[in-house]
């Protein structure tokens, strides 16, 4: 979802509206370029987040956008015939509200009373998480999409992967790069346009 179906990074912004944005956005660019363990950076940030409101949810997911051709891309999957999955190292409280799709894997914050804790939910969705749904969500030929060293294993998974507007660690292993911010250009590079 994050930087793909969307063109911000969901933890970055609500970081952001409670103050630790910079902290938070060092954090991801570092796990996004591979510096970091996933799982651990993604912990690291979610505990800048304690004890923030989760009104903060709602505010933060009103001015999300959708990356260009991002609906393009979904509507014509789907009258296409195609089953269609986000699995994301993002989280679903931003999600879920956001995409009619056949599946969604996303880590979850841990909230009580009405803010968030500081700690991830349940099992992490890094890389090997993202492979494994790309492989139980699979039903003959399955492509799959993603921007970061996160995706490189899903990727690998795919029976054909593209790196959209990739870092460098990505568009080493995808089959095909899509430079530009356009996701109807995937649409169109799988023959759904």
């Amino acid at each position: 979802m994050d930087s793909t179906l969307i063109n911000e990074e969901g933890l970055d912004e609500i970081a952001r509206e409670v103050g630790v944005g910079h902290e938070v956005a060092e954090i991801t660019e570092r796990a996004m370029r591979g510096e970091l363990d996933f799982a651990a950076a993604l912990r690291e940030r979610v505990a800048l987040l304690a004890g923030a409101p989760t009104s903060v949810l709602d505010t933060v997911r009103e001015r999300l956008t959708f990356t260009a051709g991002a609906r393009e891309l979904l509507a014509a999957a789907k009258a296409a015939g195609c089953t269609v999955g986000v699995v994301s190292g993002g989280f679903h409280e931003l999600m879920d509200p956001m995409f009619d799709v056949d599946h969604v894997r996303a880590n979850r914050f841990e909230i009580r009373d009405g803010h968030i804790t500081g700690k991830v939910a349940g099992p992490i969705v890094d890389a090997a998480a993202k492979a494994a749904s790309l492989q139980s969500w699979k039903r003959g030929f399955a492509a799959a999409v993603g921007d970061g060293a996160n995706d490189i294993a899903m990727i690998r998974s795919a029976d054909i992967g593209i790196a959209f507007d990739a870092k460098p660690a990505l568009r080493e292993s995808a089959d095909c790069v899509v430079p530009m911010r356009r996701l109807d250009a995937v649409a169109a590079l799988l023959g759904l346009l």
